[in-house]
């Protein structure tokens, strides 16, 4: 990669050259003459030589050896000198190396100097993220390695769009001392295709993109409109990337249609966040060759459990079953089982349909209509645990003694038959509200549940003793009526048999975190990290305020923030503190390093339970089924620098569903309000920015945000510390918590924002009369002089 003195990314021929150089033998002049300096000895033989046989006819180095030689090395080395040191030799296998350097490369693994050799991008001070753009046109860079984030300039932004993963140096700090980052290459673009508006402008047509992230419009040639009308939204494919100079530049590939179409807006979240929807052909092409019943064959030498009542129980509109339990007392405790559908059974490494599953991470829910991550024939068919077929599964076996603790645990690959598919609602009939048709109905299988119940009980005692932060949020659901049109946004109700289920795939989840590590093989754990100092330090500014303490020092358990909700349950500011609490928390991300999960307070935690709609659940079932095998760590297909790419990526993926589904929500409770215009509601302050207050109204559980500036009669300052807005004059204060009633007065469907005013009298303040005045201009006097007596 050719650079400027500015240390910037150029991309085109002076690369290529660059690589063509260092591929004919050229020695970095560093390297001329200059002794080795040796940090560590590296291996002589590749350690992961029989995982890469595995996975090649004529198998290269694994990166590990690679990044062992170039520790070793401390210093950066051509291609040539790798190759010798390494013990490559022969065309073909140096082919090898060069495109195996060029995708470390690429995986940001690697930079290639100036000087023709390959450096560590972790020994060279640089940072490996994704960028996180803003609407008003500077951005951030998100860190892979989990450190602050680095601010990047408007400047920086141009030749990068919301998404892209570059690598970037620090370039110091900007004036409210943040870490501030230079671009120096791009990796990934993460924009091919963007949706947005087509306009038309002194005669040049462009996009306005959806996705507000992206602060540039792409610029559409006359001859590539694709016929698109001013106005309408298009699917643009951009056909040159933005860089310092120029805007991208597309081409309109697909007309969406006009703006208020029924259904449109799913479709728009769908390709602004870039989500795959259409299966490829070589996937359709094997899918053809699964049967709608499970083979003989493949049944054999598995655990025969079709006899076990093992039962699913979800929603009553949930259409695929990854998940079945059993339990049944065992001494002082309880067995548990736990029945996962055998995806990897059917989804095997090197396959069209695996690439496809990586791809798309994890499946998307919108509001009625879902984006798979595997093909239907398998979500809805083989491996959906439906009731009176025969299912091959993955089984957790555990024993749970009668304080809740996992006593012992074994994996198992079985065949299994459903005994029944139960609703949420029908098992909290049985097991909470004691009904006696629908326990009749059930009879068979009452017993079983009451085992499970029992067990349930345990489970919730030894959670609290454990710590776990039990936030109090609402969960809402979209109720439609005719044409895809909203009608109304509910309250999702949680009962017993929610968290029954809950607790039997943590406490799996659990036993396969324990049993990986014990195995010491390449997997992803669900880590979610500690909260981070600075939020510590800002949410104990805040409880000092209000004369409340987070125990725990500097490194606080999960169990001191549940205590202190806790202690604050019944105060009129709760909802205000544990917003405030919510928001000191990081985020939880998919990694092979494990730390812990912190909000659940677990050691170890990794997600078992739904292979289906989860890439990492599927990593997981892989490394379970190579250690039932027998098989060695070192042997597995993935090992560890593969496994944090994928990490990375299938936290990116489960971000981008996060935001498309949060996307399309909110043009769907606009289009809602659009009727509501100029009616009244009650509501509370969910947050408090500078600019303005948002409010979440009652019932229907649509947010909106009354601007600083429609405020009456004061100016109000904001007060991060305290999550406030105080009146200059008035010391009237707006805070997290308060409840308010509101006029809704604009809805923008294109900016996704309801616009709302407070509904109260303005504040009338009486001016003094004279004698008044007179008094406190004596009392100020006294006052002074008190003062100035002291003073002496």
């Amino acid at each position: 990669m050719a650079r400027t003195r500015s240390g910037k990314a150029h991309h085109g021929k002076h690369k290529d050259k660059a690589h063509q150089d260092a591929e004919q033998g050229a020695t970095p002049r560093a390297a001329k003459g200059q002794p080795e300096s040796v940090s560590a000895r590296p291996p002589k033989s590749d350690p992961y030589a029989e995982r890469e046989a595995q996975k090649y006819d004529n198998p290269l180095p694994s990166r590990e050896f690679i990044i062992m030689h170039l520790e070793a090395a401390g210093e950066p080395l051509t291609r040539q000198q790798i190759a010798e040191q390494i013990g490559i030799f022969g065309e073909e296998a140096e082919e090898g190396l060069r495109r195996r350097l060029r995708a470390m490369e690429r995986d940001g693994q690697l930079i290639f100097t100036r000087r023709g050799g390959y450096a560590l991008v972790s020994k060279m001070d640089m940072v490996r993220g994704r960028v996180i753009g803003h609407p008003d046109g500077f951005g951030f860079l998100s860190p892979e390695d989990g450190s602050a984030d680095l601010f990047l300039s408007g400047r920086e932004m141009h030749s990068v769009l919301h998404g892209d993963r570059v690598v970037a140096r620090v370039s110091g700090m900007d004036r409210r001392g943040r870490r501030e980052g230079a671009i120096v290459e791009v990796l990934e673009r993460a924009n091919r295709f963007v949706v947005g508006r087509y306009v038309h402008d002194s005669g040049i047509g462009y996009v306005l993109p959806d996705n507000m992230r992206i602060n540039q419009d792409i610029l559409v040639p006359s001859e590539q409109t694709h016929g698109a009308e001013v106005g309408q939204f298009v699917v643009v494919e951009l056909v040159e990337q933005p860089n310092r100079y120029r805007q991208p530049i597309g081409r309109v590939v697909e007309i969406i249609g006009e703006h208020m179409a029924p259904g449109m807006e799913i479709d728009i979240a769908i390709r602004a966040h870039s989500l795959p929807m259409e299966w490829p052909l070589l996937v359709e092409a094997e899918c053809s060759d699964f049967g709608h019943h499970v083979p003989d064959e493949a049944k054999a030498d598995r655990l025969d459990l079709r006899q076990m009542q093992l039962v699913t129980i979800d929603g009553e509109d949930t259409k695929d079953f990854d998940d079945a339990v059993y339990a049944e007392p065992s001494g002082d405790g309880w067995r548990l089982v736990v029945a996962i559908a055998d995806v990897s059974h059917y989804v095997r490494p090197g396959t069209a349909l695996d690439a496809e599953a990586r791809n798309r991470g994890n499946s998307v829910y919108f509001p009625g209509r879902v984006i798979p991550m595997l093909p239907e024939i398998l979500s809805n068919g083989l491996c959906s645990i439906n009731p009176e077929v025969d299912r091959l599964c993955m089984v957790c076996d555990m024993r749970i003694d009668a304080s809740g603790d996992i006593e012992e645990y074994r994996f198992h690959r079985a065949v299994m038959r459903s005994a029944a598919r139960l609703t949420y609602g029908q098992v909290a009939k049985v097991l909470q509200e004691r009904d006696a048709e629908t326990r009749e109905t059930l009879a068979p299988l009452v017993p079983m549940l009451e085992h499970l119940y029992d067990l349930f009980h345990a489970l919730q005692k030894r959670r609290a003793r454990r710590g776990a932060i039990d936030f109090d949020t609402t969960e809402t659901r979209i109720v439609f009526g005719e044409n895809k049109k909203i009608e109304n946004v509910v309250e999702v109700t949680r009962n017993d048999a929610h968290r029954l289920i809950e607790e039997c795939m943590l406490a799996a989840n659990v036993a396969t975190a324990m049993y990986l590590e014990s195995g010491k093989i390449p997997t992803l754990y669900r880590v979610h990290p500690r909260p981070k100092e600075e939020k510590l330090a800002n949410l104990r500014e805040f409880l000092a305020e209000l004369g409340l303490e987070l125990a725990g020092g500097e490194k606080p358990l999960a169990r001191n923030y549940s205590a202190l909700l806790k202690k604050i349950k019944e105060r009129p500011d709760f909802h205000l503190i544990q917003t405030v609490m919510l928001r000191s928390l990081s985020q939880a991300t998919y990694t092979p390093e494990n730390e812990g999960h912190f909000g659940l307070a677990y050691k170890a935690y990794a997600h078992f339970t739904s292979p289906i709609r989860r890439y990492p659940d599927l990593l997981v079932h892989r490394a379970i089924n190579h250690l039932l095998d027998g098989k060695s760590p070192e042997s597995f297909y993935c090992g560890t620098p593969e496994m944090v790419e994928l990490g990375e990526h299938c936290s990116m993926t489960e971000r981008r569903a996060d935001d498309a589904t949060r996307d399309a929500v909110d043009w769907l409770k606009c289009e809602f309000m659009l009727d509501h215009v100029g009616d009244r509601f009650e509501g509370t302050i969910s947050s408090v920015t500078g600019f303005g207050l948002f409010i979440e109204l009652d019932q229907i559980y649509v947010e909106g945000m009354v601007h600083v500036s429609s405020l009456h009669n004061d100016y109000y300052h904001f007060d991060p510390v305290k999550h406030r807005l105080l009146g200059e004059r008035t010391s009237r204060m707006y805070r997290i918590g308060d409840r308010v009633e509101v006029k809704v007065v604009r809805v923008d469907l294109d900016e996704r924002k309801i616009e709302f005013e407070l509904y109260e009298e303005p504040l009338v303040v009486e001016a003094p009369s004279s004698d008044e005045h007179e008094q406190k201009k004596r009392k100020k006097r006294r006052r002074n002089k008190h003062r100035n007596k002291h003073k002496d």
